[in-house]
């Protein structure tokens, strides 16, 4: 009797060849894993635009098939299911792992990242939801590279870590300043910020890192916050204060021909009737670009991290559940 391969044996191949294609595509190296199925056929190395190795992989699960995988689209994507050993073996996968859907009708894949979030429990076993809108294409580069660096929760671990030596700086009593220029008729959010630490007199001037950032649809009183969770931020009034006070100048004072100086209103009623508070630019030029300048604080995550940091920097055993 001839040896024949079955259908679905072809329909994988072609699933696998076509995926790895696309991920070539992006510059990256696709590695195909030929051996024994355990969850895994291929991993996927990062490379930069210019062609430089990351060292970075992504573990990929790849499911080709529209007749199996995309029989029943619901909420605008296709759920996968698989079973606990295999949702498992991802989760505690040395990189991160994203399953693959490939259409072989219409020659597109859909992935989706494994994490505890994305994989929900059901009576017997996982399911996984692929959504349509997430395409493997050249839209998919940025977020598959933000998650080659580790699964989030251990990417916002490390990233805490990364600025503990500012939460040590606010510890010490350092002032840490966070400045940022806005331009304001743009849509995209474009934005400079500028990290620095100066001393209490506000001298001693030390830039920590600049960087820009893009933040369409955002208010910078929000997206400023968000950048360094462990900090309460706050207006630094030095700065506010003598804005304010040069524009009550330019607004209320003004000089005779005597050289006398008139006053028209008061600083501090035109100061409450302006009814400015909050998080805001402190100038602004030529209706271009808004100037902010704020202050870090310690918050209770900074505090606590700050804690949790010198307890991992210690000696000695303590009982823990097994990982395994």
């Amino acid at each position: 009797m001839p040896m024949s391969r079955p259908p679905s044996a072809v329909t994988e191949r072609a699933g696998v060849f076509a995926v790895g294609g696309i991920v070539n595509g992006f510059g990256w190296v696709f590695r195909e894993q030929p051996t024994d199925d355990y969850g895994i056929d291929a991993q996927a190395e990062v490379f930069e635009p210019g062609g430089t190795a990351t060292g970075k992989l992504i573990a990929l699960q790849i499911k080709s098939g529209r007749a199996k995988y995309f029989a029943s689209e619901k909420g605008n994507g296709w759920t996968h299911y698989v079973d606990s050993k295999h949702a498992e073996y991802w989760l505690k996968h040395s990189l991160p792992v994203v399953v693959v859907l490939y259409d072989e009708i219409d020659g597109k894949a859909y992935w989706q990242r494994v994490t505890r979030a994305t994989l929900d429990a059901t009576p017997n076993n996982f399911k996984i939801f692929v959504p349509r809108s997430q395409e493997l294409d050249a839209a998919s580069v940025v977020p598959l590279r933000e998650f080659a660096e580790g699964d989030p929760y251990s990417v916002r671990l490390r990233r805490l870590q990364l600025a503990l030596p500012w939460m040590e700086l606010l510890r010490a009593g350092r002032r840490i300043l966070i400045e940022a220029d806005e331009w304001v008729n743009k849509s995209s959010g474009r934005g400079e910020i500028t990290i620095a630490s100066v001393d209490g007199a506000n001298e001693d001037r030390e830039l920590l890192g600049t960087w820009m950032i893009m933040a369409p649809g955002w208010s910078y009183d929000t997206v400023l916050p968000s950048l360094v969770p462990w900090a309460d931020v706050v207006i630094h009034e030095e700065t506010y204060d003598e804005a304010e006070y040069d524009a009550w100048e330019a607004e209320c004072v003004y000089y005779d021909n005597e050289g006398d100086r008139i006053v028209t209103e008061d600083y501090d009623e035109w100061r409450g009737e302006r009814g400015v508070e909050g998080l805001r630019p402190y100038a602004n030029s030529a209706g271009e670009v808004d100037s902010w300048r704020l202050e870090l604080k310690l918050n209770q995550l900074g505090d606590a991290f700050l804690l949790v940091n010198e307890f991992a920097e210690g000696t000695g055993l303590f009982l823990a559940p097994d990982a395994n």
